[in-house]
């Protein structure tokens, strides 16, 4: 028998306590790939990237749920080191069912896209979104999912906006499509003017403003400019770059990274117990076994080896398993749509990060409940094993 086959062998002798041990780790390293990749997530900036580095945001000072004024978009133009201002407003959309939520936008076309060149849209899309007073455009994997096709009517529904005649449900011409940079980003954008007309709260008010700069370095100065202008206003500001203004936003669900790393922290302390406790069972079962084997001549540290592999394949086994569907159901996540207001979801070389150093975490586990075992075995003598 191969040193593999004996190792395999003995990790299958008790085969319920085995399986229960190798499904306790699986749901740990599972829980370790999903959480550990959400919490990266609220922890850096993943949405701006190298595009967002020219970009502030100015929303209301007190609330994001509030608005301001449009007038803001063209004063804020005015301003030396401004290139280019958009604005955009939370419309609350939703398809055919409130439980069915649109990430949703009334935005300028005009503007939107020359601010968000990572969104790409065909000239011919664009010039139909510019000129059709109702007019919609949704990413593609949306279009898709929907079977919508360029020219259908499409009802949207709002949580927050009626119409004058009181109505909550929109409707809008798809006229085309565009394809994000980044998977996961599933904005629907309505056009700005037919919805200003239309609310019945009355028009003149944007949700925020995206403000496109010539110089990043500049960010800070003109952030600080922008708030000082509305300060004594009755809408004052507040002005960020584009990654500090995501990163306001994450933290409002609490400091995730340490609930989630707390609970990853409480999870293998309690795994670390079981891995021990089934290794040290294992080892006592065997004890006379390793004497008669080291009595017909099975070298010390061979045997201590063998025992170590054990706990490391006992370790490293579910954690592959664990990895493997943990980072399906991220990929899952995200191509069903289902990411926070307009945050893509989590990319997949964060997923890979957490991957990799789940199996350094196996492997070290392993050698941790393994080591005692496998020392133990390389300095008992063949009369002490007999007699156990």
């Amino acid at each position: 028998m191969t040193s593999v086959g004996f190792v395999w062998k003995n990790l299958y002798r008790k085969k319920t306590r085995t399986f229960l041990t190798f499904f306790c780790l699986f749901i740990a390293f599972l829980l370790y790939v999903a959480l550990g990749s959400i919490a990266v997530v609220f922890s850096i900036d993943t949405v701006s990237g190298e595009l967002g580095a020219n970009r502030l945001q100015t929303s209301a000072k007190y609330s994001m749920i509030d608005d301001i004024p449009k007038r803001y978009v063209d004063e804020i133009s005015q301003l030396d080191g401004v290139e280019l201002v958009t604005h955009m407003s939370w419309f609350g959309g939703y398809y055919q069912e409130p439980s069915n939520m649109l990430v949703t936008f009334p935005v300028n076309p005009s503007t939107f896209f020359r601010v968000y060149p990572e969104y790409e849209i065909s000239d011919e899309h664009l010039s139909a979104f510019i000129e059709t007073r109702r007019g919609m455009v949704a990413p593609l994997s949306i279009v898709e999912q929907y079977q919508w096709n360029v020219g259908d009517i499409v009802p949207i529904g709002s949580q927050i906006y009626p119409q004058k005649d009181g109505n909550y449900t929109w409707e809008f011409e798809l006229v085309g499509y565009y394809v994000p940079e980044q998977e996961g980003q599933t904005a629907v954008l309505l056009q700005y003017d037919y919805f200003d007309e239309a609310n019945a709260f009355g028009p003149g008010s944007v949700g925020w403003l995206a403000i496109q700069i010539t110089d990043p370095q500049l960010g800070p100065e003109i952030a600080q400019k922008i708030d000082s202008m509305y300060i004594n206003s009755s809408d004052p500001v507040r002005t960020a770059t584009e990654s500090e203004a995501n990163r306001q936003f994450l933290a409002q669900y609490g400091n995730i990274t340490l609930m989630m790393s707390g609970i990853l922290i409480a999870v293998f302390f309690t795994i670390l117990l079981v891995c021990a406790n089934t290794m040290a069972q294992a080892f006592r079962e065997r004890i006379a076994e390793l004497g008669v084997l080291k009595t017909i001549g099975f070298n010390d540290y061979k045997l201590g080896l063998w025992m170590l592999s054990e706990a490391i394949l006992l370790s490293v086994l579910p954690a592959i398993f664990g990895v493997i569907i943990g980072m399906g159901l991220l990929v899952g996540v995200g191509s069903s749509g289902a990411a926070a207001m307009f945050l893509p979801t989590p990319p997949m070389s964060v997923v890979f990060s957490t991957a990799i150093s789940s199996l350094a975490l196996a492997g070290a586990l392993g050698v941790l409940v393994g080591a005692i075992p496998a020392l133990t075995t390389t300095r008992m003598s063949i009369v002490d094993a007999m007699h156990a």
